[in-house]
Protein backbone atom coordinates (compact mmCIF):
# COMPACT_ATOMS: atom_id res chain seq x y z
CA UNK A 1 0.00 0.00 0.00
CA UNK A 2 1.45 2.93 -1.12
CA UNK A 3 -0.74 5.64 -2.90
CA UNK A 4 -4.63 6.62 -1.71
CA UNK A 5 -7.06 3.86 -2.21
CA UNK A 6 -10.30 6.43 -1.73
CA UNK A 7 -8.37 9.54 -3.65
CA UNK A 8 -8.63 8.33 -7.16
CA UNK A 9 -11.88 7.45 -6.26
CA UNK A 10 -13.10 10.74 -5.15
CA UNK A 11 -12.48 12.48 -7.86
CA UNK A 12 -15.36 13.18 -9.95
CA UNK A 13 -15.29 10.93 -12.72
CA UNK A 14 -14.45 11.69 -16.49
CA UNK A 15 -17.05 11.88 -19.44
CA UNK A 16 -16.56 9.95 -22.61
CA UNK A 17 -13.75 12.73 -23.71
CA UNK A 18 -11.33 11.20 -21.01
CA UNK A 19 -11.98 7.61 -23.08
CA UNK A 20 -8.31 6.55 -24.38
CA UNK A 21 -6.51 9.14 -22.06
CA UNK A 22 -4.99 6.33 -20.06
CA UNK A 23 -2.86 3.87 -21.55
CA UNK A 24 -2.25 0.00 -20.35
CA UNK A 25 0.90 0.21 -19.42
CA UNK A 26 0.01 4.05 -17.56
CA UNK A 27 -2.68 2.18 -15.69
CA UNK A 28 -0.30 -0.80 -14.85
CA UNK A 29 2.54 1.19 -13.48
CA UNK A 30 -0.52 3.05 -11.71
CA UNK A 31 -1.52 -0.06 -9.93
CA UNK A 32 2.04 -0.82 -8.93
CA UNK A 33 2.36 2.41 -7.51
CA UNK A 34 -0.47 1.69 -5.19
CA UNK A 35 0.95 -1.69 -4.14
CA UNK A 36 4.41 -1.96 -3.87
CA UNK A 37 6.50 -0.76 -0.57
CA UNK A 38 9.48 -1.90 0.83
CA UNK A 39 8.32 -2.18 4.03
CA UNK A 40 6.46 -5.55 3.16
CA UNK A 41 9.64 -7.91 1.75
CA UNK A 42 10.97 -8.72 5.02
CA UNK A 43 7.57 -9.83 5.99
CA UNK A 44 7.90 -12.55 3.38
CA UNK A 45 11.77 -12.98 3.62
CA UNK A 46 11.28 -14.43 7.24
CA UNK A 47 9.51 -17.13 5.08
CA UNK A 48 12.22 -18.63 3.12
CA UNK A 49 11.33 -20.03 -0.22
CA UNK A 50 7.77 -20.39 1.24
CA UNK A 51 7.17 -17.18 0.53
CA UNK A 52 6.39 -18.37 -2.93
CA UNK A 53 3.31 -20.05 -1.54
CA UNK A 54 2.27 -16.50 0.37
CA UNK A 55 3.02 -14.66 -2.62
CA UNK A 56 1.10 -16.97 -5.02
CA UNK A 57 -1.81 -16.89 -2.85
CA UNK A 58 -2.10 -13.45 -2.47
CA UNK A 59 -1.19 -12.53 -6.35
CA UNK A 60 -3.88 -15.69 -7.20
CA UNK A 61 -6.73 -15.63 -4.83
CA UNK A 62 -6.81 -11.76 -3.78
CA UNK A 63 -4.80 -9.50 -6.18
CA UNK A 64 -6.34 -10.87 -9.62
CA UNK A 65 -10.12 -10.58 -8.11
CA UNK A 66 -9.72 -7.73 -6.19
CA UNK A 67 -8.64 -5.59 -9.30
CA UNK A 68 -11.53 -7.57 -11.36
CA UNK A 69 -14.37 -6.64 -8.77
CA UNK A 70 -13.36 -3.25 -8.29
CA UNK A 71 -12.98 -2.33 -11.96
CA UNK A 72 -17.00 -3.36 -12.53
CA UNK A 73 -17.81 -1.38 -10.20
CA UNK A 74 -15.85 1.73 -10.41
CA UNK A 75 -17.27 1.41 -14.22
CA UNK A 76 -20.83 1.07 -12.78
CA UNK A 77 -20.03 4.41 -10.68
CA UNK A 78 -18.11 6.01 -13.08
CA UNK A 79 -19.72 9.45 -12.53
CA UNK A 80 -19.75 9.07 -8.28
CA UNK A 81 -17.41 10.70 -6.06
CA UNK A 82 -17.42 8.39 -3.21
CA UNK A 83 -16.07 5.12 -4.08
CA UNK A 84 -16.45 2.30 -2.21
CA UNK A 85 -19.12 4.35 0.05
CA UNK A 86 -21.37 4.52 -3.34
CA UNK A 87 -20.20 0.65 -4.33
CA UNK A 88 -21.91 -0.71 -0.71
CA UNK A 89 -24.56 1.81 -0.37
CA UNK A 90 -26.26 1.15 -3.32
CA UNK A 91 -27.02 -2.17 -3.04
CA UNK A 92 -26.53 -2.32 1.01
CA UNK A 93 -27.99 0.93 2.25
CA UNK A 94 -26.38 3.81 4.05
CA UNK A 95 -25.24 2.47 7.03
CA UNK A 96 -23.36 -0.57 5.02
CA UNK A 97 -21.91 2.11 2.56
CA UNK A 98 -20.70 4.06 5.85
CA UNK A 99 -19.07 1.18 7.55
CA UNK A 100 -17.25 0.25 4.74
CA UNK A 101 -16.06 3.60 4.04
CA UNK A 102 -15.21 3.89 7.65
CA UNK A 103 -13.00 0.52 7.75
CA UNK A 104 -11.18 2.07 4.84
CA UNK A 105 -10.42 5.01 6.44
CA UNK A 106 -9.68 3.80 10.10
CA UNK A 107 -7.32 0.78 8.62
CA UNK A 108 -4.94 3.42 6.89
CA UNK A 109 -5.18 5.41 10.37
CA UNK A 110 -4.02 1.86 12.05
CA UNK A 111 -1.15 1.29 8.95
CA UNK A 112 0.36 4.56 9.54
CA UNK A 113 2.59 4.13 12.93
CA UNK A 114 3.88 0.70 10.92
CA UNK A 115 5.33 2.32 7.88
CA UNK A 116 6.68 4.87 10.23
CA UNK A 117 8.30 2.53 12.15
CA UNK A 118 9.82 1.51 9.09
CA UNK A 119 11.01 4.70 8.54
CA UNK A 120 12.23 5.75 11.94
CA UNK A 121 14.39 2.74 11.98
CA UNK A 122 15.80 3.66 8.46
CA UNK A 123 16.79 7.16 10.31
CA UNK A 124 18.30 5.22 12.94
CA UNK A 125 20.95 4.17 10.08
CA UNK A 126 21.01 7.21 8.62
CA UNK A 127 22.49 8.93 11.94
CA UNK A 128 24.78 5.90 12.47
CA UNK A 129 22.69 4.15 15.20
CA UNK A 130 20.98 1.49 13.87
CA UNK A 131 20.53 -0.32 17.42
CA UNK A 132 17.59 2.33 18.28
CA UNK A 133 15.78 1.12 15.78
CA UNK A 134 15.42 -1.93 18.14
CA UNK A 135 14.30 0.76 21.10
CA UNK A 136 10.10 0.99 21.37
CA UNK A 137 10.30 4.52 22.98
CA UNK A 138 12.41 6.51 20.20
CA UNK A 139 10.33 4.38 17.53
CA UNK A 140 7.48 5.44 18.97
CA UNK A 141 8.62 9.20 19.42
CA UNK A 142 9.80 9.15 15.49
CA UNK A 143 6.19 7.71 14.26
CA UNK A 144 4.58 10.83 16.42
CA UNK A 145 6.33 13.70 15.13
CA UNK A 146 6.85 12.37 11.88
CA UNK A 147 2.93 11.90 11.53
CA UNK A 148 2.03 15.72 12.53
CA UNK A 149 4.45 16.31 10.34
CA UNK A 150 2.69 15.17 7.69
CA UNK A 151 -0.35 16.55 8.53
CA UNK A 152 0.62 19.74 9.34
CA UNK A 153 1.95 19.60 5.85
CA UNK A 154 -1.29 17.91 4.24
CA UNK A 155 -3.56 20.68 6.00
CA UNK A 156 -1.54 23.45 3.52
CA UNK A 157 -3.16 22.07 0.70
CA UNK A 158 -0.49 22.45 -1.67
CA UNK A 159 0.66 20.56 -4.98
CA UNK A 160 4.17 20.45 -3.00
CA UNK A 161 2.71 17.32 -1.01
CA UNK A 162 1.73 15.81 -4.26
CA UNK A 163 5.37 16.18 -6.01
CA UNK A 164 6.57 15.34 -2.70
CA UNK A 165 4.94 12.04 -2.90
CA UNK A 166 5.67 11.20 -6.38
CA UNK A 167 9.52 12.06 -6.12
CA UNK A 168 9.99 10.20 -2.36
CA UNK A 169 8.19 6.72 -4.35
CA UNK A 170 10.76 6.54 -6.99
CA UNK A 171 14.02 7.55 -5.05
CA UNK A 172 12.54 6.01 -1.74
CA UNK A 173 10.78 2.75 -2.96
CA UNK A 174 11.35 2.21 -6.31
CA UNK A 175 15.88 3.00 -6.64
CA UNK A 176 16.54 0.94 -3.20
CA UNK A 177 14.43 -1.71 -4.29
CA UNK A 178 16.04 -2.48 -7.55
CA UNK A 179 19.57 -1.62 -5.39
CA UNK A 180 18.26 -4.90 -3.20
CA UNK A 181 17.52 -6.86 -6.41
CA UNK A 182 21.14 -6.17 -7.69
CA UNK A 183 23.32 -6.67 -4.47
CA UNK A 184 21.28 -10.12 -3.96
CA UNK A 185 21.63 -11.12 -7.33
CA UNK A 186 25.91 -10.09 -6.92
CA UNK A 187 25.78 -11.99 -3.25
CA UNK A 188 24.85 -15.14 -4.90
CA UNK A 189 27.41 -14.60 -8.06
CA UNK A 190 30.27 -13.75 -5.76
CA UNK A 191 29.96 -17.32 -4.00
CA UNK A 192 27.99 -15.98 -0.35
CA UNK A 193 26.42 -18.60 0.97
CA UNK A 194 22.51 -17.87 0.63
CA UNK A 195 21.13 -17.30 4.14
CA UNK A 196 17.96 -19.23 3.68
CA UNK A 197 19.99 -22.24 2.55
CA UNK A 198 22.16 -22.41 5.81
CA UNK A 199 20.74 -24.44 8.57
CA UNK A 200 22.06 -22.33 11.49
CA UNK A 201 19.71 -19.27 10.56
CA UNK A 202 16.90 -21.10 10.29
CA UNK A 203 14.70 -22.34 12.95
CA UNK A 204 15.51 -25.87 14.25
CA UNK A 205 18.30 -26.35 11.69
CA UNK A 206 16.02 -27.02 9.15
CA UNK A 207 17.69 -25.59 5.83
CA UNK A 208 16.21 -27.97 2.92
CA UNK A 209 14.02 -25.94 -0.10
CA UNK A 210 10.18 -25.77 1.15
CA UNK A 211 7.50 -24.46 -1.34
CA UNK A 212 4.56 -25.18 1.30
CA UNK A 213 4.69 -23.67 5.04
CA UNK A 214 5.01 -26.73 7.84
CA UNK A 215 1.64 -26.13 8.97
CA UNK A 216 0.85 -27.03 12.78
CA UNK A 217 -1.82 -24.85 13.49
CA UNK A 218 -3.21 -21.19 12.59
CA UNK A 219 -0.74 -19.59 14.39
CA UNK A 220 2.10 -20.87 11.73
CA UNK A 221 -0.05 -19.20 8.58
CA UNK A 222 -0.63 -16.26 10.79
CA UNK A 223 1.55 -14.27 8.78
CA UNK A 224 -0.81 -15.53 5.70
CA UNK A 225 -3.04 -12.31 6.57
CA UNK A 226 -0.23 -9.21 6.46
CA UNK A 227 1.17 -10.95 3.22
CA UNK A 228 -2.03 -10.26 1.66
CA UNK A 229 -2.35 -6.87 2.92
CA UNK A 230 0.85 -5.99 1.18
CA UNK A 231 -0.66 -6.48 -2.16
CA UNK A 232 -4.09 -4.16 -1.05
CA UNK A 233 -4.55 -1.67 -2.92
CA UNK A 234 -4.85 -2.47 -6.27
CA UNK A 235 -8.22 -1.78 -6.52
CA UNK A 236 -7.28 2.07 -6.23
CA UNK A 237 -7.00 2.88 -10.02
CA UNK A 238 -9.69 0.16 -10.57
CA UNK A 239 -11.84 3.24 -11.09
CA UNK A 240 -9.83 4.55 -14.43
CA UNK A 241 -10.62 1.63 -16.20
CA UNK A 242 -13.88 3.59 -18.11
CA UNK A 243 -10.54 5.77 -19.54
CA UNK A 244 -8.99 3.15 -21.53
CA UNK A 245 -9.57 3.08 -25.03
CA UNK A 246 -11.05 -0.71 -24.91
CA UNK A 247 -11.98 -1.42 -21.06
CA UNK A 248 -13.10 -4.89 -21.73
CA UNK A 249 -10.04 -6.08 -23.79
CA UNK A 250 -7.19 -3.09 -22.13
CA UNK A 251 -8.39 -3.39 -18.61
CA UNK A 252 -7.40 -7.40 -18.05
CA UNK A 253 -4.20 -6.56 -19.79
CA UNK A 254 -3.32 -3.73 -17.45
CA UNK A 255 -3.54 -5.84 -14.70
CA UNK A 256 -1.81 -9.38 -15.94
CA UNK A 257 0.92 -6.41 -16.67
CA UNK A 258 0.99 -4.95 -13.05
CA UNK A 259 0.46 -8.48 -11.00
CA UNK A 260 3.49 -9.59 -13.63
CA UNK A 261 5.48 -6.40 -12.09
CA UNK A 262 3.96 -6.26 -8.98
CA UNK A 263 4.77 -10.62 -8.01
CA UNK A 264 8.62 -9.95 -9.80
CA UNK A 265 9.48 -6.71 -7.65
CA UNK A 266 8.06 -8.28 -4.20
CA UNK A 267 9.22 -12.15 -5.09
CA UNK A 268 13.02 -10.72 -6.36
CA UNK A 269 13.46 -8.22 -3.62
CA UNK A 270 12.41 -10.84 -0.48
CA UNK A 271 14.17 -13.39 -1.89
CA UNK A 272 17.49 -10.98 -2.27
CA UNK A 273 17.20 -9.95 1.41
CA UNK A 274 16.67 -13.66 2.35
CA UNK A 275 19.93 -14.56 1.02
CA UNK A 276 21.89 -11.42 2.41
CA UNK A 277 19.94 -11.82 6.22
CA UNK A 278 19.46 -14.80 7.84
CA UNK A 279 16.30 -16.09 9.09
CA UNK A 280 16.40 -15.92 12.50
CA UNK A 281 18.05 -12.17 12.42
CA UNK A 282 15.48 -10.30 10.08
CA UNK A 283 13.58 -7.50 12.08
CA UNK A 284 10.21 -6.94 10.45
CA UNK A 285 10.60 -3.00 10.43
CA UNK A 286 13.83 -2.62 9.31
CA UNK A 287 14.77 -5.98 6.70
CA UNK A 288 15.58 -3.84 3.84
CA UNK A 289 18.43 -1.92 5.89
CA UNK A 290 19.81 -4.60 7.34
CA UNK A 291 20.58 -5.94 3.84
CA UNK A 292 21.78 -3.01 2.42
CA UNK A 293 24.45 -3.13 5.55
CA UNK A 294 25.83 -6.33 5.59
CA UNK A 295 26.44 -6.40 1.69
CA UNK A 296 27.42 -3.03 0.77
CA UNK A 297 29.96 -3.67 3.61
CA UNK A 298 30.58 -6.60 1.96
CA UNK A 299 31.58 -4.87 -1.42
CA UNK A 300 33.18 -2.10 -0.08
CA UNK A 301 30.55 0.40 -0.31
CA UNK A 302 29.61 1.05 3.29
CA UNK A 303 29.29 4.79 2.58
CA UNK A 304 26.64 4.65 0.58
CA UNK A 305 24.36 2.79 3.95
CA UNK A 306 23.02 6.47 5.32
CA UNK A 307 22.40 7.58 2.16
CA UNK A 308 20.18 4.84 0.93
CA UNK A 309 18.66 4.77 4.83
CA UNK A 310 17.50 8.47 4.44
CA UNK A 311 16.36 7.73 0.60
CA UNK A 312 14.07 5.03 2.22
CA UNK A 313 12.73 7.28 4.46
CA UNK A 314 11.63 9.76 2.88
CA UNK A 315 9.92 7.17 0.69
CA UNK A 316 8.27 5.74 3.71
CA UNK A 317 6.94 9.69 4.72
CA UNK A 318 6.16 9.52 1.29
CA UNK A 319 3.72 6.81 1.60
CA UNK A 320 2.51 8.25 4.55
CA UNK A 321 1.41 11.94 2.76
CA UNK A 322 -0.06 10.07 -0.45
CA UNK A 323 -2.41 8.30 2.27
CA UNK A 324 -3.65 10.83 4.93
CA UNK A 325 -6.24 13.30 2.80
CA UNK A 326 -7.02 10.68 -0.09
CA UNK A 327 -8.97 7.79 2.46
CA UNK A 328 -10.50 11.22 5.17
CA UNK A 329 -11.84 12.80 2.19
CA UNK A 330 -14.37 10.07 1.90
CA UNK A 331 -14.82 10.44 5.59
CA UNK A 332 -16.18 14.32 4.59
CA UNK A 333 -18.16 12.89 1.72
CA UNK A 334 -20.14 10.92 4.06
CA UNK A 335 -20.27 13.65 6.66
CA UNK A 336 -21.96 15.92 4.14
CA UNK A 337 -24.24 13.23 3.42
CA UNK A 338 -25.22 13.43 7.08
CA UNK A 339 -23.89 10.03 8.29
CA UNK A 340 -21.60 11.76 10.52
CA UNK A 341 -22.19 15.46 12.87
CA UNK A 342 -21.72 18.10 11.56
CA UNK A 343 -18.57 19.38 13.11
CA UNK A 344 -16.78 16.74 11.07
CA UNK A 345 -17.42 18.08 8.07
CA UNK A 346 -15.98 21.08 8.62
CA UNK A 347 -12.90 22.58 6.83
CA UNK A 348 -9.93 25.07 6.86
CA UNK A 349 -9.34 28.06 3.64
CA UNK A 350 -7.57 25.20 2.00
CA UNK A 351 -10.56 23.32 1.57
CA UNK A 352 -8.90 20.66 3.39
CA UNK A 353 -10.76 18.33 5.89
CA UNK A 354 -9.16 19.50 8.81
CA UNK A 355 -11.37 18.02 12.46
CA UNK A 356 -11.25 14.25 10.68
CA UNK A 357 -6.94 15.19 10.13
CA UNK A 358 -6.89 16.22 13.54
CA UNK A 359 -9.58 13.11 14.89
CA UNK A 360 -7.11 10.43 13.13
CA UNK A 361 -3.69 12.46 14.15
CA UNK A 362 -5.61 12.01 17.72
CA UNK A 363 -5.61 7.94 17.21
CA UNK A 364 -2.04 7.46 15.36
CA UNK A 365 -0.29 9.43 18.45
CA UNK A 366 -2.41 6.89 21.15
CA UNK A 367 -1.19 3.33 19.01
CA UNK A 368 1.85 4.48 18.44
CA UNK A 369 2.31 4.53 22.53
CA UNK A 370 2.16 0.88 21.61
CA UNK A 371 5.73 1.01 21.32
CA UNK A 372 6.19 2.45 24.81
CA UNK A 373 5.20 -0.51 26.48
CA UNK A 374 5.70 -3.70 24.30
CA UNK A 375 9.41 -4.73 24.59
CA UNK A 376 9.88 -6.15 21.24
CA UNK A 377 9.60 -3.44 18.53
CA UNK A 378 8.72 -6.09 15.78
CA UNK A 379 5.76 -7.61 17.99
CA UNK A 380 3.89 -4.35 18.13
CA UNK A 381 5.00 -3.70 14.25
CA UNK A 382 2.93 -6.64 13.60
CA UNK A 383 0.24 -6.44 16.07
CA UNK A 384 -0.44 -3.29 14.61
CA UNK A 385 -0.16 -4.92 10.79
CA UNK A 386 -2.75 -7.26 12.28
CA UNK A 387 -5.36 -4.75 13.23
CA UNK A 388 -5.12 -3.15 10.14
CA UNK A 389 -5.46 -6.66 8.31
CA UNK A 390 -8.71 -7.40 9.85
CA UNK A 391 -10.28 -4.09 9.53
CA UNK A 392 -9.39 -3.79 5.41
CA UNK A 393 -10.24 -7.41 4.93
CA UNK A 394 -13.94 -6.64 6.27
CA UNK A 395 -14.46 -3.97 3.65
CA UNK A 396 -13.27 -6.00 0.91
CA UNK A 397 -15.70 -8.89 1.65
CA UNK A 398 -18.52 -5.85 1.59
CA UNK A 399 -16.85 -5.10 -1.67
CA UNK A 400 -17.25 -8.54 -3.17
CA UNK A 401 -21.06 -8.95 -1.84
CA UNK A 402 -21.59 -5.59 -3.32
CA UNK A 403 -20.71 -6.77 -7.01
CA UNK A 404 -22.63 -9.07 -6.82
CA UNK A 405 -25.54 -8.43 -5.60
CA UNK A 406 -25.26 -5.51 -7.87
CA UNK A 407 -25.22 -7.72 -10.78
CA UNK A 408 -28.47 -9.62 -9.85
CA UNK A 409 -30.87 -6.60 -9.14
CA UNK A 410 -29.37 -3.89 -11.76
CA UNK A 411 -28.07 -6.13 -14.31
CA UNK A 412 -28.95 -3.94 -17.25
CA UNK A 413 -27.19 -0.81 -15.18
CA UNK A 414 -24.40 0.55 -17.63
CA UNK A 415 -21.12 -1.05 -16.80
CA UNK A 416 -17.69 -0.03 -18.99
CA UNK A 417 -16.13 -3.23 -17.68
CA UNK A 418 -17.56 -6.53 -16.67
CA UNK A 419 -16.07 -9.60 -15.04
CA UNK A 420 -16.26 -12.01 -18.16
CA UNK A 421 -18.29 -15.26 -17.81
CA UNK A 422 -21.47 -13.25 -16.88
CA UNK A 423 -22.83 -14.05 -13.80
CA UNK A 424 -21.09 -16.87 -13.44
CA UNK A 425 -17.90 -15.57 -13.52
CA UNK A 426 -18.31 -12.52 -11.41
CA UNK A 427 -19.55 -14.96 -8.78
CA UNK A 428 -16.98 -17.29 -9.60
CA UNK A 429 -14.20 -14.29 -9.13
CA UNK A 430 -16.11 -12.51 -6.41
CA UNK A 431 -16.43 -16.01 -4.40
CA UNK A 432 -12.66 -16.89 -5.06
CA UNK A 433 -11.67 -13.40 -3.35
CA UNK A 434 -14.11 -13.71 -1.04
CA UNK A 435 -13.26 -17.22 0.57
CA UNK A 436 -9.72 -15.74 0.23
CA UNK A 437 -10.14 -12.46 2.52
CA UNK A 438 -11.66 -14.90 4.89
CA UNK A 439 -9.59 -16.79 5.43
CA UNK A 440 -6.43 -14.48 5.58
CA UNK A 441 -9.31 -12.98 8.19
CA UNK A 442 -9.41 -16.08 10.52
CA UNK A 443 -5.62 -16.31 10.35
CA UNK A 444 -4.99 -12.66 11.63
CA UNK A 445 -6.44 -13.46 15.27
CA UNK A 446 -3.60 -16.00 15.98
CA UNK A 447 -0.52 -14.97 17.61
CA UNK A 448 2.34 -15.40 14.50
CA UNK A 449 4.45 -18.51 15.44
CA UNK A 450 7.79 -16.50 13.72
CA UNK A 451 7.42 -13.70 16.72
CA UNK A 452 7.94 -13.96 20.17
CA UNK A 453 4.57 -12.54 21.18
CA UNK A 454 4.44 -13.00 24.31
CA UNK A 455 1.30 -13.88 26.12
CA UNK A 456 -0.96 -15.61 22.99
CA UNK A 457 -3.83 -14.87 24.89
CA UNK A 458 -2.67 -10.72 25.25
CA UNK A 459 -2.28 -10.43 21.93
CA UNK A 460 -5.53 -12.25 20.25
CA UNK A 461 -7.68 -9.86 23.30
CA UNK A 462 -5.84 -6.58 22.12
CA UNK A 463 -6.39 -7.85 17.98
CA UNK A 464 -9.74 -8.77 18.84
CA UNK A 465 -10.79 -5.33 21.36
CA UNK A 466 -9.20 -3.42 18.25
CA UNK A 467 -11.33 -4.84 15.72
CA UNK A 468 -14.36 -4.99 18.23
CA UNK A 469 -13.93 -1.16 18.89
CA UNK A 470 -13.03 0.27 15.36
CA UNK A 471 -15.67 -1.47 13.49
CA UNK A 472 -18.57 -1.03 16.49
CA UNK A 473 -17.94 2.69 16.32
CA UNK A 474 -18.83 3.74 12.69
CA UNK A 475 -22.31 1.43 13.43
CA UNK A 476 -22.88 2.94 17.20
CA UNK A 477 -22.64 6.47 15.12
CA UNK A 478 -25.26 5.20 12.96
CA UNK A 479 -27.56 4.13 15.23
CA UNK A 480 -26.92 7.73 17.09
CA UNK A 481 -28.05 8.96 13.70
CA UNK A 482 -29.71 12.56 13.59
CA UNK A 483 -31.82 14.27 10.98
CA UNK A 484 -30.62 17.32 12.21
CA UNK A 485 -27.23 16.13 10.96
CA UNK A 486 -28.28 16.45 7.25
CA UNK A 487 -30.33 19.72 7.62
CA UNK A 488 -27.29 21.08 9.28
CA UNK A 489 -24.96 20.32 6.84
CA UNK A 490 -27.51 21.19 3.99
CA UNK A 491 -27.75 24.73 5.57
CA UNK A 492 -23.59 24.70 5.20
CA UNK A 493 -23.32 23.69 1.58
CA UNK A 494 -26.19 26.53 0.80
CA UNK A 495 -23.74 29.19 2.44
CA UNK A 496 -20.49 27.80 1.08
Amino acid sequence: MSDPAQASAERPAKDTSATGKITVLGLAMMTVAAVVSLRGLPLMAVEGTTLLFYIGFAAFIFLIPAALVAAELGGMFAHSTGGIYDWVKAPFGARAGFVAIWLQWIQNVVWYPTVLAFAAASLAYVIGRPELADDGIYTGSVIIAAYWLATLIALTGTSAAARFTSTGFLLGTVVPGLLIIALGAAWIADGQTMAFLDSTSVTGGDAHLRFFPHITGLSSLAFLGGIVLLFAGVEVHAVHANELKNPVRDFPKAILLSVVIIVALFLLGSLALASIVPANEIALDQGPMQALQIALKEFGLSWLVPILALLIALGALAGVMSWITGPSRGLLRTARDGELPPFLARTNKNGVQITILLIQGGIVTVLALLYFVLKNVSVAFFLLSAMTITLYLVMYMMMYAAAVRLRLTRPDAERSYKVPGGLGGLIAVAGIGFAGVAFAFITSFFPPSQLPVGSPATYVGVVTAGFVIFIGLPILIHALKRPSWVQNQARTDEKS
